[in-house]
């Protein structure tokens, strides 16, 4: 799932969107693959992930896997916006 947003967006406005976004209409997430921003790695982030039992990954900086796992799914975005934007 993407969600558009800021990359000034602080971790609390970060978990309302997501609540707002995700949470509200599919339910609470099991699992989430995250990178390292920092806003994920927050006192807010893992309280959050404790009280709704959320399993957190995150990425490996420099990890070939996850790296091209990232990488397939911006080509993917970028493939879905171009569809949208010829339609």
């Amino acid at each position: 799932m993407f969600l558009p947003c800021h990359k000034d967006d602080t971790a609390m406005e970060t978990a309302i969107m997501i609540w707002n976004k995700v949470i509200s209409h599919i339910g609470l997430l099991q699992n989430i693959l995250s990178d390292r921003d920092p806003k994920f790695n927050s006192a807010l982030w893992t309280n959050l992930h404790n009280l709704f039992g959320t399993k957190v990954s995150f990425a490996t900086a420099y990890h070939p896997q996850t790296d091209g796992l990232a990488e397939r799914m911006i080509k993917t975005l970028g493939d879905m916006i171009r569809r949208f934007c010829a339609y």
